[in-house]
């Protein structure tokens, strides 16, 4: 290819000057150039202006007119073999022939990476002037946006398409239930209670996979009578845990989440736990002289039914003489006829009523306007 500075020369020959060239017996200038770094005077030129400052780039106009007189008349092909030489001319050839192998459908795709990769992330979307809170304007946001294009009817809408994912993922789940999940009752084991050695309760809080800050929490629970403790051991036990025991269900609560992952939670505890053990079991002050301080549990009073109100068998028989005697009572009544019979008197009070009388209706005086309502005689 040709040379950075011959193609400058191509490029200056063909947007060259149509000045006529000035005459050679005008005044001449002496002008000495000083160069952009700052020193000594290195060159000295010769300027033939007509009282115009001379500039640097005088002598290039010279060799575009020598350039201009040499290919003036030749073939443009004559042209390019003078400009160009061997090499570049090879070089050029190789350069063609390997484009010439390059299909447009290549061409085209590279064009399609190289303005992917040049586009922005998002795309600045101009809201329009005329738009009253921009409510013309897409939401870029929305998930499922079905004014994007147009609905010809012959697909679901994005929202179906998200119900109908959805059914699908039930009836995964369902699957499994049905056909995964009664494998697993060959790893079941029996439950068996705690035994006396092992007497802290452990809780964790697990999200299924996802995390949650609340996941590392680790809680414990024990009851001082499960450590072999005396009473007055059991009882410095339950002072030195303060609000944490809950004197009705006789268990102190603990926990921790002061660390990242539930292990650590959970080895602090067992540690704490054994300390407090440490220190009730400790003789030299059993605190005895300090009274246990429950204010801070408030005990629920449930209400619970009467001992005094539930039948007894003594009761149980009473009510039914009273029931019996009361039918027998009823009985010598109805064959006497004094048993008033409510149902005969409701129908008797009904067929003696009297019928209603009909209301006379109000007449408009003439010069009067109309009242409405019935008159009443």
């Amino acid at each position: 290819m040709a040379s950075a500075a011959r193609s400058l020369r191509l490029a200056c020959r063909s947007c060259r000057s149509q000045t006529p060239i000035r005459s050679a017996g005008l005044t001449r200038v002496f002008v000495a150039w000083k160069s952009v770094g700052g020193g000594s005077f290195k060159e000295v030129k010769e300027a033939d202006n007509e009282g115009e400052k001379p500039t640097p780039f005088d002598h290039w106009e010279r060799e575009f007119q020598e350039m201009d007189r040499r290919y003036r008349d030749m073939k443009p092909s004559d042209i390019a073999r003078d400009l160009v030489s061997a090499e570049e001319r090879a070089l050029l050839g190789d350069l063609t022939a390997d484009l010439a192998e390059i299909g447009d459908i290549e061409i085209r795709k590279g064009q399609d990476v190289a303005r992917d990769q040049s586009r922005p992330l998002r795309a600045l979307v101009k809201p329009k002037r005329d738009a009253f809170w921009d409510e013309d304007e897409d939401d870029l946001d929305l998930v499922s946006n079905d004014d994007s294009e147009e609905f010809d009817e012959n697909d679901m809408t994005d929202i179906a398409h998200a119900k109908l994912e959805e059914h699908r993922e039930q009836r995964a789940y369902a699957r499994i239930a049905i056909w995964e999940m009664p494998l697993l009752a060959k790893f079941a084991k029996p439950f068996e209670p705690p035994a006396l050695d092992q007497p802290l309760r452990f809780r964790y809080t697990s999200y299924m996979g996802e995390y949650h800050p609340a996941e590392k929490k680790v809680v414990v629970e024990f009851s001082p009578a499960d450590f072999g403790l005396t009473q007055v051991q059991e009882m410095k036990l339950k002072k030195l845990a303060g609000p944490r025991y809950n004197p009705e269900k006789d268990i102190i609560k603990m926990s921790c989440e002061s660390f990242e992952h539930q292990a650590q939670n959970k080895r602090y505890l067992a540690e704490l736990v054994e300390k407090l053990v440490v220190e009730a079991k400790d003789p030299t002050d059993t605190f005895e002289d300090i009274p246990l301080d429950l204010r801070h549990h408030k005990f629920k009073v449930k209400p619970k039914f009467p001992k005094e109100w539930r039948l007894s068998e003594d009761r149980m028989k009473e009510l039914a003489s009273y029931r019996q005697k009361a039918a027998l009572l009823d009985q010598t009544k109805k064959q006497e006829g004094t048993l008033v019979d409510g149902i005969q008197t409701i129908q008797r009070a009904l067929n003696s009523r009297r019928p209603r009388e009909p209301v006379a209706e109000r007449v408009a005086l003439p010069g009067q306007r109309s009242t409405r309502g019935p008159l009443r005689l």
